[in-house]
């Protein structure tokens, strides 16, 4: 599935894991040191607030749950294939992406718990996205599943086997995206508190801003082949 992939990928998937990541730690910095992008945390606090936590605190992390599955259906209406295809609906989604994270500081800045929700619809949007048009392969709000698929790649390549080179560089670019991405999200925390989501806000419109760009290009040319 890789293979068939444009190149242009890697850096998008570099860039989302990028966003991901700024949010992930802005929200470990600021939104009572929980996890946005992913919700492995989030399902075990749920699971131990049931027993010794209030019922306010066990419904805000039922509902950062719920957020995240809004936004992953949200991206599951509009990208009807699990094959990346030009024209479809990712600069929109970028955009409304961008929308969450823009709302979500509103919220933040006015210690509104909305801002968490909306933060994790963004996440659950994002990553559904790019397990939409890459086949789920690709994950970019978590690393988990990156790095199992590394190991497994390693183990298979000592067993004998083919290593698949651009799918190894992409899960690290991933990986270094994710990374960097929380290291840019604490930086920038210090400095601008919950504004810092500005930032992946505005990476989310420059890439719906690219692929729009690319989108009419080579999809025009696209379609003028196949009716030519």
């Amino acid at each position: 599935m890789i293979s068939k992939l444009p190149r242009w990928v890697e850096y998008g998937s570099f860039l989302l894991a990028l966003v991901a990541g700024l949010v992930n730690a802005i929200g470990l910095l600021g939104f009572k040191h929980q996890s946005i992008s992913h919700l492995s945390g989030t399902a075990t606090l749920l699971g131990v607030g049931v027993v010794d936590s209030t019922f306010a605190e066990v419904f805000h992390l039922f509902t950062i749950l719920v957020s995240f599955l809004i936004g992953a259906a949200i991206s599951g209406y509009f990208l009807r294939t699990g094959a990346l295809k030009l024209g479809l609906n990712y600069s929109k989604l970028l955009c409304l992406e961008a929308l969450f994270l823009l709302t979500a500081v509103y919220f933040l800045s006015n210690d509104s718990l909305l801002g968490h929700y909306l933060a994790s619809t963004a996440c659950g949007l994002q990553n559904a996205l790019a397990t939409t048009f890459s086949g789920a392969i690709i994950r970019t709000t978590h690393v988990t599943g990156i790095f199992t698929d590394l190991g497994i790649m390693l183990g298979a390549k000592f067993r004998g086997e083919s290593f698949d080179k651009r799918k190894a560089l992409l899960f690290m670019l991933i990986i270094l995206g994710f990374i960097l991405g929380g290291s840019l999200g604490a930086f920038f925390f210090v400095i601008l508190k919950f504004q810092a989501l500005y930032i992946p806000a505005l990476i989310c419109l420059l890439l719906a801003l690219s692929y729009s760009i690319y989108n009419t290009k080579y999809g025009r040319a696209s379609s003028e082949k196949l009716n030519g």
